[in-house]
């Protein structure tokens, strides 16, 4: 779930819940992460993170579960932050690998396990080396998954597919391998994988779903038509060399029918030739509101 912003660039958590209540509505996905890489959490502060998470939960209810992403760079805020999701009854928290300080290995399994210990919430990790600059090894996961309360991992495919097919093959029964990359759901569901965590549903949510049925009905055929017709509009996030698609993605959203502001800084917003690629692409697809 994306973080909108006033044009001052203040959060605007009335915004955010009507956003909240809009995804559910639309049928965007069947769960909402607050405050990760999508929602721009590195550009909050611990109490927006809560305050949203806390939003986001009054705004839906009971209705659709909500994650509370609450990965921080130190162990001791990172465990002071899922406790506070567990506080406020989120359903889960998704942990990112601790980034900047590069720890060591068993440096990253303990800030995991000391996590874990310290919260009766599931926990999904996040792996994205590209962005913390530490990887979790399949080793390590299996070693991970042993952890009771850890019970998923939400990896960035696209950057390492191998490493994907070897998580699926060392983690135990019933521990899950979630998509991180959008442009790989069909390539991990076909090997096992549990679902997708996916940005891009809040634009094309509902085909990523259907696709994500067809994998697991056993309809190859449905699922690679729908993976041909979402690949490209998942590449037009990535215009020009960009590496964070946010800045593309929130003109694809309001493009889609809800307006959430620009992105904060240092992000810079998409430019008129970036959008008009991003709506030529939305409208061949009818991801456009109001066709």
């Amino acid at each position: 779930m994306m973080t909108p912003f006033k044009d001052n660039g203040d959060v605007d958590f009335e915004r955010a819940r009507a956003y909240a209540k809009w995804l559910v509505k639309t049928r965007r996905g069947d769960s909402l992460i607050v405050t990760r890489t999508t929602g721009e959490f590195h550009s909050l502060t611990f109490e927006q993170c809560v305050r949203m998470a806390g939003g986001v939960m009054d705004a839906v209810g009971k209705t659709t579960p909500v994650i509370a992403a609450t990965g921080c760079v130190s162990t001791r805020e990172t465990v002071k932050l899922t406790r506070e999701a567990e506080r406020i009854g989120v359903d889960m928290a998704m942990v990112v690998g601790p980034y900047y300080c590069k720890p060591d290995p068993l440096g990253v399994y303990n800030h995991y396990r000391t996590v874990a210990r310290r919260t009766s919430l599931p926990i999904l990790l996040y792996n994205i080396p590209l962005f913390t600059g530490v990887n979790i090894e399949p080793e390590m996961l299996k070693r991970l998954a042993r952890i009771s309360n850890i019970v998923a991992v939400k990896e960035e495919s696209g950057l390492n597919p191998l490493q994907t097919t070897r998580y699926l093959m060392s983690v135990p029964r019933g521990f899950r391998v979630y998509v991180g990359d959008d442009t790989m759901i069909l390539p991990i569901l076909s090997q096992g994988g549990a679902g997708a965590v996916t940005g891009g549903a809040q634009v094309c949510g509902r085909d990523i779903g259907k696709l994500i049925d067809a994998v697991l009905c056993g309809d190859i055929a449905r699922a690679q038509k729908l993976h041909r017709k979402t690949f490209p509009f998942f590449e037009a996030l990535y215009q020009n060399g960009r590496i964070n698609p946010i800045p593309i993605l929130k003109d694809a959203v309001r493009l889609a029918g809800f307006d959430l502001g620009k992105p904060r800084g240092p992000l810079r917003a998409a430019t008129p030739a970036e959008i008009r690629v991003l709506r030529k692409v939305m409208k061949d697809r009818g991801y456009l509101a109001r066709q």
